[in-house]
């Protein structure tokens, strides 16, 4: 392996941090590599694999004015490229204006997500609650041979060189992005049709808007879909001619809210509600869709059966874990983010167009989130299900479960004690004949070779283990959303004679 560092940044957090998502898996980095011709040290990579798996990661370089959560943490984007059996990386912060100002300052400048917006050191701000840093450490995706990444609760797009992570800049919509608001992560890409669908939320009515940006990057559709109140939606779904939303009765407690306190609840007696708009559709084409109560962070995939819209993703059974039992002070404070306390199951809801009705069903007892598919079923129907498993009581994840929504048959492997995976892209193999006829790819923080590496795995055959296992120069910090593009879908991919070449660094 050929590494170079690229860059150094310097972090102000305490030597003797105790923060358990600022320490131990969740070490944040400080360092920019640049990584060619990457080890082998198990199995061999695929000469069928090519492209680009880009993976998202908190980083925190500053403490938090007073609490700290793990959404809190700056951006740093993952890239192993592959191509002609060979596999580069890189890693790059993602430079945000909000970045850029506290390191320059540094020290924090707006508060976070455990945190009172008063407690900001400027008024400014983004997020759907104000006065947040505009981190964009939470979902990527890549749109017009562009990745983009992403801020959980609303802000800019930042756009980014899906070679080399390094950040190009805010994405403008050729001037038509909507700043005031931002938008939300997860905006949905539709390889089929070159478009990316979004939507955005705030606290003002009409409470959350829905748009669509073309293959040539403009905004032709950005419209009102009205909401009793402020909610907290985190994802959407999309089929061949609909885009589904949803208002779910988790969000901040409406009396507290007037005193400017943001407290999530959830509300038992109300229902989950989901809207579906054609794509391109006004307020007045949505059909609402009542279902039981529930909270879901994410969505899978939907697509249409005849008159039937077929939604799934991962129904939470309790979004409001109770406190009882739980010991440690850690735990306790970040219950919310353990699968095994909000009891996440893939779930798949059905919606008749014509009577209005909706029926739902539990997929499986095994508790898992953070699913993907093959990327060429988005919107269309879809068999396999890839998702990760949940280490009991904390926010990390420990395995891989390949979950079969046709005959409800499963497979998994797990990573191994003191291992720690993130969500897993699948990577359709070059010249791919079958929904699963391809890789999965993850990368793993090892605490026990105190080491993190990229590990791929046969789609068909999860329980196998790993058909390769790489290593990366240093051990990075546990992360959460990640994407795949493959090498057709980038530009200059093939106008080059190798993969360091590509990335023109």
């Amino acid at each position: 392996m050929e590494i170079e560092v690229l860059g150094k940044l310097l972090s102000t957090l305490p030597a003797d941090d105790d923060h358990p998502y600022r320490t131990g898996p969740w070490r944040p980095q400080t360092t920019e590599w640049k990584a060619d011709d990457l080890t082998v040290v198990a199995g061999e990579i695929p000469a069928d694999l090519d492209g680009v798996y880009l993976r998202n990661t908190e980083n925190p370089l500053h403490p938090a004015v007073k609490n700290y959560h793990p959404f809190d943490g700056d951006g740093m984007v993952h890239v192993v490229g592959f191509r002609d059996g060979k596999a580069f990386y890189r890693n790059r912060f993602v430079r945000t204006d909000g970045m850029l100002a506290e390191n320059e300052a540094q020290r924090p400048l707006w508060a976070g997500t455990a945190e009172m917006p008063d407690w900001a050191e400027r008024e400014d701000g983004w997020g759907a609650r104000r006065r947040m840093k505009d981190a964009s450490s939470t979902d990527i995706v890549v749109h017009r041979g562009t990745a983009l990444s992403s801020f959980w609760m609303c802000g800019d797009l930042y756009r980014l060189d899906p070679y080399s992570a390094r950040t190009l800049g805010k994405e403008s919509w050729n001037g038509a992005f909507p700043y005031h608001l931002g938008v939300s992560a997860h905006p949905k890409v539709d390889d089929r049709t070159g478009e990316m669908l979004f939507f955005n939320y705030g606290k003002e009515a009409p409470y959350m808007h829905y748009g669509v940006v073309d293959e040539n990057n403009d905004l032709v559709h950005y419209v009102d879909i009205p909401l009793p109140g402020p909610r907290l939606p985190h994802d959407m779904a999309f089929t061949e001619n609909y885009a589904i939303l949803n208002d779910l009765p988790m969000f901040w407690d409406p009396e507290l809210l007037e005193h400017n306190v943001h407290f999530p609840k959830f509300h038992r007696d109300t229902p989950s509600r989901f809207a579906v708009i054609p794509r391109r559709g006004q307020p007045s084409d949505i059909k609402w869709f009542e279902a039981d109560p529930t909270y879901v962070l994410h969505f899978v995939n939907a697509y249409e059966v005849g008159e039937e819209i077929v939604l799934e993703g991962f129904y939470q059974g309790e979004p409001e874990p109770t406190a009882d039992g739980i010991t440690d002070k850690w735990q306790r404070a970040f219950r919310y983010l353990a699968l095994d306390h909000f009891q996440s199951r893939l779930h798949r809801w059905r919606f008749d167009l014509r009577t209005g009705q909706t029926t739902e069903e539990r997929l499986t007892d095994t508790i898992t989130e953070f699913g993907m598919i093959n990327g060429g079923h988005a919107g269309s129907k879809h068999r396999y299900v890839y998702a990760a498993s949940g280490v009991d009581g904390w926010f990390l994840f420990n395995g891989l479960v390949r979950h079969d929504t046709e005959t409800g048959a499963e497979e998994s492997f797990h990573l191994g004690e003191g291992v720690f995976g993130s969500e897993a892209s699948m990577a359709p193999r070059v010249g791919s004949t079958g929904e699963d006829d391809g890789y999965l790819i993850t990368l793993t923080t090892d605490m026990n070779d105190d080491a993190s590496y990229c590990v791929i795995f046969d789609a068909a055959r999860v329980s196998d283990g790993p058909v390769c296992k790489l290593a990366l120069p240093e051990r990075i910090s546990s992360g959460t959303h990640s994407t795949w593009a493959a090498g057709s879908e980038l530009r200059r991919w093939r106008e080059t004679d190798t993969a360091a070449e590509a990335v023109g660094l």
